[in-house]
């Protein structure tokens, strides 16, 4: 009888999670959640726009006379090079 009841303790005591994983396990599944949790918060806080809010003509105005923004490479007009360039030459040549 005494075999019978060492092979079901050492079953049990196989089948048994390890205290110390199992705290380490939680804890860092509570430390993602709280993680994630800030990220959403975070998140939320952000202003929200309702939809057109960048198409407004004053939004797009401001990007028309404020030549901080208007003056960027990627919005800057192409043609607008090419005048100055064509105007500069011309100045020079008188």
């Amino acid at each position: 009888m005494g075999f019978i009841m060492e092979f079901a303790e050492n079953l049990v005591l196989r089948l048994m999670e390890d205290p110390k994983e199992r705290d380490r396990k939680f804890r860092e599944h509570v430390y993602s959640m709280k993680d994630r949790c800030a990220k959403t918060k975070e998140m939320w806080s952000y202003p929200l726009r309702p939809y057109g809010f960048w198409t407004f003509e004053r939004h797009n105005a401001q990007l028309r006379w404020d030549p901080q923004i208007s003056q960027v490479p990627g919005r800057r007009d192409p043609y607008d090079d090419l005048l100055q360039d064509s105007y500069a030459s011309s100045t020079k040549r008188n």
